[in-house]
């Protein structure tokens, strides 16, 4: 898995803390953006933090390069609705060869191991078998259309790709682009990082936060699973880890931890 921050919103502390004062300045806004430090700026988000008031942080966002992970994490994050994606297209893209992810719990078994291995090389067989009939099909189809030759291959190539496809595995690789504004992220990090979450999305989840603290430190102080900043929302499913997850989550992405 391959995590980077592509892009974000220029001094975000700064911007969340304008944000808020703006609600009860009688200044203009440029001045009142010129008047913040990042120390006043740090202090603001404190107390916003601390009130829980988290609206002005949506004005701030981040976009993240994702690679290395498998379709079946595809499902879970698009579930976090208040984002933006853009993905590797299976439609598109020919997969043959395809790389796969491996569950830890599978790679740390050998035989388990093995027979995965083994599914995944006749999965990769099958769709390139059936990639191979539909292009032979499709591009006979274009030329008697009237296109070139090459132009008939190329479009048949694309619809192959197309229904080929459904015979890929969950643990096929794909990459990705992704943008939340940091509210979205603190609810991302709350549901993600928590250790009753899938193993592959908590990790993604984890790698996030850890990127996105070194440009936003107090923004971020306490994001994490919901027992970093108060009380496990776990219930009876709780880990019984919290003093465990606090400590770790708190260090994330500081000296301590490297």
């Amino acid at each position: 898995m391959k995590v980077e921050l592509i892009a974000h919103t220029p001094d975000p502390e700064r911007v969340v803390a304008a944000a808020a004062k703006l609600c009860y300045a009688k200044s203009d806004i440029q001045s009142l953006y010129d008047s913040l430090t990042p120390e006043k700026s740090a202090q603001f988000v404190e107390y916003l933090e601390s009130l829980g008031h988290e609206s002005p942080i949506e004005h701030v966002s981040f976009t993240f390069g994702i690679e290395g992970v498998s379709r079946a994490l595809l499902a879970q994050i698009t579930r976090h609705r208040i984002a933006s994606y853009s993905v590797q297209s299976q439609r598109y893209v020919d997969k043959s060869g395809f790389d796969y992810i491996i569950p830890p719990q599978i790679e740390a078994v050998p035989e388990a191991k093995e027979l995965f291995i083994k599914e995944m090389e006749h999965d990769a067989e099958v769709y390139s078998a059936l990639r191979d009939i539909l292009c032979a099909r499709h591009t006979e189809e274009n030329i008697k259309a009237g296109m070139s030759e090459k132009d008939a291959a190329f479009a048949a190539g694309k619809k192959a790709n197309e229904d080929a496809r459904f015979v890929l595995p969950n643990a096929c690789d794909t990459r990705m682009i992704v943008t939340m504004n940091a509210r979205s992220l603190l609810n991302f990090f709350r549901a993600r990082c928590c250790m009753r979450a899938q193993w592959e999305i908590r990790e993604l989840a984890t790698q996030m936060l850890r990127v996105v603290k070194k440009v936003a430190p107090t923004l971020f102080v306490h994001a994490g699973p919901s027992c970093v900043r108060s009380g496990c929302s776990e219930g009876s499913y709780s880990c019984g880890r919290a003093a465990e997850m606090r400590k770790f989550f708190r260090e994330l992405g500081s000296v301590s931890e490297k």
